[in-house]
């Protein structure tokens, strides 16, 4: 277990990933002195010479805001009437290609890109829809289920029905209603009687009642479900978090412990999902894409200094040693 369990009333005061909307965590900045067309002259001449200048492609993209890369692509497209996703897509290869890729793709339309790439074929990638609907905002939730509407004319909630089911179900589909109370204010009465029923519906009964568990982790506020995870260990003696270790299995343990630990701190568990993508059987390349550049402008700061902490090394070390090439180059570029 990579959480100290004892640093729960730290908890109370921080700022959480989930409720503060805000860019300053991130480190990519908007470029100052930016000029658009300048940038898509030079991806031009990278893309169109003998060989693709890879060096060009990684300075460029990794140190513009994206809604600078958008503005890039637009001048691109206006000036050679090709998309610059085209470009890139028939120019390079692999896990560069995809980075690259999802770098020029808007924050929204990547999340929910993301979603159907783990809904679509032979089996469902649950993984990644525990990591999308878990440490996400309200807002970020619902920009993502705007977009795939947008791109596919059909409800996300509609689609995510039919590739998941029972309690796991449950639980996703109001993750993806996006209806978690946002109120700053918290009701320590009502933390109390919450705790109360956590522990009455797992660890005091025979058998677990796993919708109290569902309905008061999906829809409590964060600063809410940080206080009742305090009385909780108060009032059981363990953390909520080794109780549904105890108590539960399978999706549902996963998605319950992804949301106890986004509630804790989105950039902890983030961090985690990066170690075990490079540390584990092979390196997950579209995990370290999704997370790198999806939090790049969120909290990615944050993320390397959790990293620091609960594994004594740095990602900066860590994506040098695992992944190699120009993708490994362009990670780094993404975080410094």
């Amino acid at each position: 277990v990579f959480y100290f369990q004892d640093d729960l009333d730290l908890l109370l005061d921080s700022p959480s990933s989930l409720t503060v909307n805000s860019t300053v965590r991130g480190t990519i900045k908007e470029k100052p002195g930016f000029n658009p067309g300048e940038d898509a002259a030079a991806l031009r001449k990278a893309i169109e010479g003998i060989g693709t200048t890879e060096k060009t492609l990684i300075d460029i993209l990794t140190q513009r805001s994206n809604a600078q890369r958008q503005l890039v692509c637009k001048a691109y497209q206006d000036a050679t009437g090709r998309t610059l996703c085209d470009d890139l897509e028939g120019d390079t290869r692999g896990d560069l290609e995809g980075i690259l890729v999802a770098l020029i793709t808007p924050p929204a339309k990547f999340d929910c890109q993301e979603f159907i790439g783990a809904i679509k074929g032979a089996g469902t990638t649950e993984s990644v829809l525990i990591e999308l609907f878990a440490s996400r905002s309200n807002h970020q939730i619902k920009a993502m289920c705007d977009a795939y509407l947008a791109e596919t004319g059909r409800a996300l909630i509609h689609d995510l029905k039919s590739e998941v089911s029972g309690d796991f179900e449950k639980t996703l589909l109001i993750l993806a209603e996006g209806k978690r109370v946002e109120s700053t204010n918290v009701d320590v009465a009502k933390a109390k009687e919450d705790a109360k029923i956590l522990y009455e519906a797992g660890e005091k009964k025979w058998g677990t009642d796993e919708s109290k568990f569902i309905d008061i982790l999906c829809h409590r506020s964060v600063p809410q479900l940080r206080q009742t995870l305090v009385e909780y260990k108060s009032l059981s003696g363990k953390t909520l978090q080794e109780s549904i270790e105890r108590e539960m299995s399978g999706r549902l343990e996963d998605i319950l412990v992804a949301i106890v630990k986004c509630v804790k701190s989105v950039p902890a568990y983030l961090a985690e999902r990066l170690y075990k993508s490079m540390k584990g059987a092979g390196t997950t390349e579209s995990t370290l894409t999704r997370i790198i550049v999806g939090r790049s402008e969120v909290d990615l700061q944050d993320i390397k200094a959790e990293y620091k902490k609960l594994f004594g090394t740095s990602l900066y070390s860590d994506i040098e040693c695992e992944v190699g090439s120009n993708f490994g180059q362009c990670l780094i570029r993404i975080r410094r």
